[in-house]
């Protein structure tokens, strides 16, 4: 289980180098957010899990800092206010959120303040939804580089907290027991995030 925040260009090479070092394991794969990760974890249903939050009980190696950016298109309302934005300017604004796929103990994070939210389920849905104009977000500077560099999307100017860090973390749940396949996953994700 990966978290959603995960870049999937070092993700999908990570897969294409256990298909060939390990061709006779079968890779499931499940992006999760939030307290998904969590869950998978306390419950035992997965042999990896990357995530935000290591559980109490449960160690965890860091991996990468993510770092979420806010963002909208560039026709947006926002962007017609002649001045550095603060929160009572969102307020009034959709706010696209990623709903968390934990639902034992679901949380939210990020700012979350707009009296109007349209919450989608998975970061590239968040995504469409502020490129159809619909909506402002935080999604992760890596997914946005394209359209940031087009000019298809702009960064808020907002006074404070236009961007923040999520780290992430891989978790083994049975370090112990895990096969060749596990250690190799583990080895992987190390190297192809350095």
């Amino acid at each position: 289980m990966v978290d959603a925040a995960f870049p999937r260009a070092p993700l999908l090479g990570i897969i294409a180098e256990l298909q060939s070092s390990c061709p006779s394991t079968q890779i499931q794969l499940a992006d999760v957010v939030l307290s998904g990760a969590e869950e998978a974890i306390i419950d035992g249903t997965a042999d990896l899990v990357v995530t935000s939050r290591v559980p109490a009980g449960f160690v965890g190696d860091w991996l990468l800092d993510v770092k979420f950016i806010a963002v909208a298109r560039p026709d947006h309302p926002l962007f017609r206010i002649d001045r550095e934005l603060t929160t009572d300017d969102l307020v009034r604004h959709v706010q696209a959120v990623v709903r968390d796929s934990g639902s034992a103990h679901p949380r939210d994070e990020g700012w979350l303040g707009a009296e109007r939210r349209f919450t989608v389920g998975s970061m590239e849905a968040a995504l469409a939804t502020i490129l159809a104009g619909l909506a402002f977000a935080w999604l992760p500077e890596h997914l946005l580089a394209e359209q940031l560099q087009e000019g298809k999307l702009r960064r808020l100017p907002l006074a404070s907290g236009g961007s923040r860090n999520v780290s992430l973390h891989i978790v083994q749940l049975r370090p112990a027991s895990q096969g060749p396949a596990a250690r190799a996953a583990v080895d992987a994700f190390q190297r192809h995030v350095r």
